[in-house]
């Protein structure tokens, strides 16, 4: 069975930093494009950032260009997403997904498999 674990979240003040992480478990994620995405409450799902198959390849929302950072270690099975300079904005559950060989896209119909979540706020 494909899953995704999510991990990492947190509170965390304005300004500070947090590291969330997406394990895989039944499947390699050496074939998979990885996409984080964002829910606020009250708010629709957004693309965050994603990477490409082998890291070379990544793309952010420029409402985290310069703060957030996608990586992924093939040999762990495991995404990360590094995040400073965290703002009250950046408030929400953050989802990791996973696309069989796609290209780095933010749309969320684009990716197949999606981990369960996990919640990062932002409040002093």
């Amino acid at each position: 069975q494909l899953q995704l674990v999510e991990s990492g979240g947190g509170l965390v003040q304005p300004g500070g930093s947090l590291r969330v992480s997406c394990a895989a478990a039944g499947f390699s994620l050496n074939t998979y494009t990885i996409g984080w995405f964002r829910q606020a409450p009250g708010k629709e799902r957004e693309g965050v950032s994603c990477i490409s198959l082998t890291g070379a390849r990544t793309r952010y929302a420029d409402s985290v260009k310069g703060r957030f950072t996608i990586s992924r270690d093939n040999a762990k099975n495991t995404a990360y997403l590094q995040m400073n300079s965290l703002k009250p904005e950046d408030t929400a559950v953050y989802y990791c997904a996973a696309r069989l060989f796609g290209l780095c896209g933010l749309e969320d119909n684009e990716y197949n498999y999606w981990g369960q979540g996990t919640q990062v706020t932002v409040s002093s």
